[in-house]
């Protein structure tokens, strides 16, 4: 890693005479910074930044703050535990501040009482920190050096910052491109620097992980390192596989215990570098735990950090053995003892397979997600990429830049480089379109071309590009009273409407007791049963939250559980929910709007009018929940 220097009390004053110099001359003095700080002041001058220069304010609206924010939910996700980690040791004595690939900023936390009132109004969310714009600051700079950065008192370009110390250490995305900047300010000198940026530079390996191990939710992703030990510490090296075998993103540390260059490994097969095939490297991995193997370059020690649920062949079977047909999912066991519904899942089935769109119609948690998954991996596209959107949990303002992407500077706090959409992410795969009912109208237009023309053109872009999508659409509202009262384009109805299946409300279904049976199951809990009394209540019940409330229930009943203990009693449900699942019969089946703000009515009564347990309980957002609200009481 390399730093560009601390300083000394002789560089302070060699600061103050820069400074001066600059005020009576306008120019920098040649040969009395250090020369990164030298560089950095002409880069300033030569911006126009003026070294008087006050408050500059931030983003213009909320507007921009929410696509800002939005561009860049991946890094925020993944540095909030860091950061609040970092606040608890250093926010006594300045400021932990996230910023984006422009210096933008993402998250503040510390003091910031104490240091705004010190002449840094504008640390700010939403305010651009770039060189370009504020001059010389660890921001801004680390940015333009591509590495660690130290500013110490009077090193600052503008005036008003002379009193402030910084360290920045870049964030790398899993392409090795800078994704953002962490940064801690203080008041005074740096003093124990080397402390500071070894605590950062920590926390900056944590959230490259975090990003890391994000960005490649369905397929395999790997830690490993020469010895045992050094798994699970910032010197791990990260490797992200395809479900064929191939390496799609390989971190910088990895790249360095391989001693290879990240173009050299970066489409390869694993076999070339791990030493052992996709069949051989699936079979260790079902086995969990730490691994080994053994490589030209020597043996490493391997942890799975991600891999998908299903059985998949990475790199196809061994020399004289013949291929079986690849498993899929068991739609008729989703469907349970209901023949009309598994009748409609194998013909959803078979209409993705033609190329007709699939509309799943039903109440809110009966699973229209895992259904849409199951009749993925049950396809031909099974090995390409699923990409679910939920048009109810974005901003109405963002899901056209989420959905198509967007060029660099196709608006304000737009991230550099642009990015890249759900529907080209989608390519060769399947698309998913949850809530599509919540669509704005007038993107309900565009994605109507989209559909009809195959080509997608990113914000701020004028070519378009052919896009090839298996397509399915959920939603809980009814579509054609909405088309009735020109709230759904009829025409984009008619385009997604191919194959219609209706998923039957949990208190509508025959075989509660496999479905119990099955989350068990996927909770991680195959050997626990119900009581009877338990299974008796669970049984009563009118699950207005449908299966993803069942599953909180028995999520929590586990939780409750003491070591060894297999049957699960009312014993194991706290008072709140046992007198929610006491409260009422099942009641007569209605609309599913009225279903659903009888739910919501239910879920609020229970938690005194707490929005926030409200809708962890039902498992949507508040905002969702408070668009709900707004909508039914239209």
């Amino acid at each position: 890693m390399t730093l560009i220097k601390t300083t000394d009390p002789k560089s302070h004053h060699e600061a103050r005479l820069a400074r001066e110099k600059l005020h009576l001359e306008g120019q920098v003095p040649d040969g009395v910074l250090r020369a990164e700080i030298d560089a950095s002041w002409r880069r300033s001058l030569s911006h126009g930044v003026h070294f008087n220069g006050k408050h500059e304010l931030a983003l213009e609206s909320s507007a921009s703050l929410d696509v800002l924010l939005a561009s860049n939910r991946l890094l925020i996700d993944a540095a909030i535990p860091a950061i609040d980690y970092l606040a608890e040791r250093q926010g006594k004595e300045g400021l932990i501040i996230l910023a984006n690939s422009d210096a933008t900023i993402l998250a503040v936390e510390g003091r910031a009482d104490r240091l705004k009132g010190s002449g840094l109004q504008d640390i700010t969310l939403g305010a651009c920190w770039s060189e370009a714009a504020r001059g010389t600051n660890a921001l801004g700079t680390a940015l333009v050096e591509a590495r660690p950065t130290l500013i110490d008192c009077g090193e600052h370009y503008l005036d008003r910052l002379t009193d402030f110390s910084c360290t920045s250490v870049p964030i790398h995305c899993p392409q090795g491109e800078i994704l953002g900047v962490l940064d801690l300010t203080r008041e005074g000198p740096l003093g124990r620097v080397h402390d500071s940026t070894a605590l950062l530079s920590m926390a900056v390996s944590q959230i490259e992980s975090r990003v890391f191990n994000n960005s490649f939710p369905d397929q395999i992703v790997l830690a490993f390192h020469s010895r045992r030990q050094y798994l699970e510490s910032p010197w791990q090296g990260l490797l992200a596989v395809s479900l064929g075998g191939q390496i799609l993103a390989v971190s910088a540390q990895a790249c360095q215990l391989l001693r290879a260059e990240r173009s050299a490994l970066v489409g390869k097969r694993c076999e070339e570098f791990l030493g052992v095939d996709g069949v051989q490297l699936l079979t260790r991995l079902q086995q969990g735990g730490v691994g080994s193997v053994q490589t030209a370059k020597g043996e490493f020690f391997y942890k799975t950090l991600r891999a998908p649920a299903r059985s998949v062949n990475l790199g196809g079977p061994p020399r004289g053995v013949a291929k079986t047909a690849k498993a899929q999912p068991d739609l008729e066991a989703l469907a349970g003892n209901n023949a009309r519904y598994a009748r409609a899942l194998r013909m959803a089935r078979q209409g993705l397979a033609n190329e007709l769109p699939v509309l799943l119609l039903g109440e809110t948690g009966t699973g229209k997600e895992v259904i849409a998954r199951a009749l993925h991996l049950a396809g031909s596209r099974s090995d390409k990429p699923f990409i679910a959107v939920n048009c109810a949990a974005i901003p109405e303002g963002l899901i056209e830049s989420e959905l198509f992407g967007y060029r660099e500077g196709a608006f304000t706090g737009s991230r550099r480089g642009g990015m890249i959409g759900r529907l080209q992410q989608a390519h060769g795969g399947t698309l998913f379109l949850d809530e599509i009912g919540d669509m704005p109208l007038a993107l309900q237009a565009r994605l109507l071309r989209v559909l009809q023309d195959r080509k997608v053109a990113p914000l701020g872009a004028g070519e378009e590009q052919d896009i090839d999508v298996a397509l399915i659409c959920a939603t809980h509202r009814d579509l054609k009273r909405q088309v009735e009262d020109k709230q759904f384009r009829e025409d984009l109805f008619y385009r997604v409407n191919g194959i219609s299946v209706m998923l039957p409300a949990l208190r509508e279904r025959d075989d509660f007791a496999a479905l119990v049976t099955r989350l068990l199951s996927k909770l991680d809990a195959p050997n626990a049963v119900l009581h009877d009394d338990l299974n008796r209540l669970l049984d009563a019940y009118h699950w207005p939250g449908n299966i993803r409330q069942l599953e909180m229930v028995l999520r929590t009943a586990l939780a409750m559980r003491e070591p060894g203990e297999t049957v699960l009693t009312l014993d194991h449900l706290p008072d709140s929910m046992l007198d929610e699942l006491s409260a009422s019969e099942k009641p007569q089946t209605g609309s599913i709007r009225e279903n659903e703000l009888e739910m919501i009515r239910q879920s609020l009564d229970t938690h005194q009018g707490n929005v926030s347990a409200a809708a962890d309980v039902l498992g949507i957002s508040r905002a969702t929940l408070y668009r709900k609200l707004k909508q039914l009481r239209s």
